[in-house]
């Protein structure tokens, strides 16, 4: 309970004071989302932060669940092992592909999203 509440809690300080934490010079490169709200902004850091950290956690997992069964099949047959690193490694590029599609939408949600002007 603590821990959620302390989650929330910093999540509404996040929100609320993005305004005072991009306050600078008006030719600094938030100025235009200061002028529009930084709140809006704030929450597209916030999106653009839970995409990258829900495709990182969700492919970490596959990736470990991946070596693990290569382990687990190398050692119940050796001889198979170069298949079986090969198939492992295949496997971790496209699992990793997904992480990658995550940082592409956190990128456009900052740079290129159209709702922010």
């Amino acid at each position: 309970m603590k821990k959620t509440l302390g989650v929330l809690v910093t999540v509404a300080a996040v929100l609320l004071l993005a305004d005072a934490a991009f306050a600078g010079e008006a030719g600094s490169i938030f100025a235009k989302y200061i002028q529009l709200g930084g709140n809006n902004f704030a929450l597209v850091c916030l999106a653009a932060g839970l995409a990258v950290g829900v495709a990182a956690s969700g492919c970490g997992a596959g990736m470990g669940h991946c070596a693990g069964g290569a382990c687990t099949g190398v050692a119940r047959n050796p001889e198979v092992a170069g298949k079986i690193t090969v198939t492992m490694i295949l496997g971790l590029a496209l699992i990793e592909s997904l992480t990658i599609y995550g940082l592409v939408i956190a990128l456009i949600l900052l740079y290129a999203n159209p709702l922010l002007g």
